[in-house]
Formats: structure tokens, C-alpha cells, sequence
């Protein structure tokens, strides 16, 4: 192990999430917190489209972020030390927000084979309850990929209101209580949610989906990835280059394009889904 415990590695194992994994030091997250709401103040709501989609590629402290050495070696203790990035959203509740992300896998949007990708999620702010923090059913991730529905301007945070709609037995739920400068990792097929924001707080986090080299696209979309730690033997993404200052115009091309290619095979495999689990009725 270089970052996790054996207890760590026993629970990710075990329950499909651990937490919390302590990356960096609360006033280096404060850092990389005021930096985005300099964004914010800067570029108002188009900051937001920013932060939606493959920020690494536009800003360079999300680059140091997604690439520093603590979160790359939890990230290496559960998959492995061949690793890509393959996307990242930053997760942003405003104090007193009504939106919500309903139960859900993240499985469910990303066409990648074998089904082992982890996400980080990188807190900026504090994430407890009362702001809206992640929750998860420990050992949900051995179900394999359930069903989704979709509700389309109900709130959800998730892009068309994505959620399970298979039975789950939610009677034991557990809250990812997260302090600027922690982590969680929780797998792919892992069921999880959040709620609205009921304090006078913002909660703010990096969701950062990190894969092994070995995983292919099994879309028709050939999509892009950055490795961020050993080698790549197997070439199965068009490699991302690493901004090297925000906003860098040099990359704005690129960085539009590897948007679009990640959104199609998004809305690919989720038709792919609808369709298996029509099937399966």
C-alpha cells in the first residue's frame, strides 16, 4: 500500500467506497478553492461549462489537482499503477441549493471495459450531511449495473435526472463525510446519492474518474484520456496533453473536441443501456 491503510484497502474491497483518505493540507485546498471562485468572479456562468466537463484541460491547478502524487497514489493502491484520467466534474452546491443527484451508478454513463473505474472525490469545502455530502449502500457495488430511469428537469444535478429504478435495499446507508483536503474512492457500480444543500455553506468537490490503462472504450466513439502515472501499453484513447496555464487557447481546440467525443459516447452508452434493460424485461 502507498497511500491507503490495509483497513482502507479491506473497506474499498468490502463496501465499494473508503473515507476519508487525506490528500493535501486544509489551506492547500483553500488555495485551489479561492482560485475557482476567481474564476467565477471572472467568467461568471460560463465558468460553470468550464467546471462541468474535462476542466484539467483548461485550468492548471485542476491539472496539479488530478495529478498530485497523494491522490495518485490511493488511486494506484485500488487499480493499479498504469492509470488514466478519464473525466472529471467539479461538484458545486451552493448554500441553501435545492439540487440533488439521485441514486445512480456511474457505470451507467461510461462505455469502459472491465467495469473498474474509481472515482475521487476531492473535497474543496467541508462535505457533511447538513451540505449535501455523498451517501452510498456499502457492498452495492457487487450488484453489477442496475436499471436507470430518467426525470428531466426534476433538480437532479445528473444531466437528464438519471436514477435507479431496479429495487435496492437501502436500509443500511452510509454518509462520506469529507473535510477540505480528504477524499473518497468508491468503484464504479457503487449506488450512491446526494442531497440538497440545507446549510448557509457551499459544498465543493472534484469528482475525478481515474481508470487503468488496460480498460477499453467499448463504444463506437473513440474517445481521449491523459495518463497520469506509469505507461500505456495498449493505446485504447487518444492521449490528452497537460494545459500548461489557464485557459490556454492553444488547447481551447483540443479541449472542445475531446468534450464532444466524451459526451457522445456518454449518450451512446446510456441508449445502449435503455436498450439492454428493454430487452431484459
Amino acid at each position: 500500500m502507498k497511500r491507503l491503510t490495509e483497513a482502507q484497502a479491506r473497506e474499498y474491497a468490502d463496501e465499494g467506497c473508503t473515507h476519508p483518505v487525506r490528500v493535501f493540507s486544509p489551506e492547500k485546498a483553500a488555495h485551489y478553492l479561492s482560485l475557482l471562485e476567481a474564476g467565477e468572479r471572472t467568467m461568471g456562468e460560463d465558468f460553470r461549462k468550464v467546471l462541468r466537463t474535462k476542466a484539467h484541460l483548461s485550468l492548471k491547478w485542476v491539472d496539479e489537482v488530478v495529478n498530485d502524487r497523494n491522490v495518485l497514489d490511493a488511486v494506484e493502491d485500488v487499480i493499479g499503477p498504469d492509470i488514466l484520467l478519464y473525466n472529471l466534474t467539479v461538484w458545486i452546491k451552493n448554500a441553501n441549493d435545492p439540487s440533488f443527484v439521485g441514486w445512480h451508478q456511474d457505470a451507467t454513463y461510461f462505455p469502459l471495459d472491465p467495469p473498474v473505474q474509481v472515482t475521487a472525490w476531492i473535497a474543496l469545502t467541508d462535505s457533511v450531511s447538513d451540505n449535501g455530502s455523498v451517501n452510498y449502500v456499502p457492498g452495492s457495488h457487487r450488484l453489477g449495473q442496475l436499471r436507470h430511469g430518467e426525470s428531466p428537469g426534476d433538480g437532479s444535478l445528473l444531466s437528464k435526472g438519471q436514477h435507479i429504478v431496479d429495487p435496492v435495499d437501502s436500509s443500511v446507508v452510509k454518509t462520506i463525510p469529507l473535510q477540505p483536503g480528504e477524499m473518497s474512492l468508491h468503484h464504479t457500480h457503487l449506488v450512491h446519492f446526494s442531497e440538497p444543500n440545507h446549510s448557509s455553506r457551499r459544498r465543493i468537490g472534484l469528482g475525478v474518474s481515474y481508470i487503468p490503462t488496460s480498460v477499453r472504450c467499448t463504444g463506437s466513439i473513440r474517445h481521449t484520456a491523459m495518463r497520469v502515472r506509469g505507461v500505456d501499453r495498449y493505446g485504447y484513447f487518444d492521449p490528452e496533453p497537460r494545459v500548461q496555464h489557464d485557459l490556454d487557447p492553444a488547447m481551447a481546440a483540443f479541449r472542445a473536441d475531446a468534450v464532444t467525443r466524451y459526451y457522445a459516447a456518454r449518450d451512446e452508452q446510456v441508449e445502449l443501456r435503455a436498450r439492454e434493460f428493454a430487452q431484459a424485461r
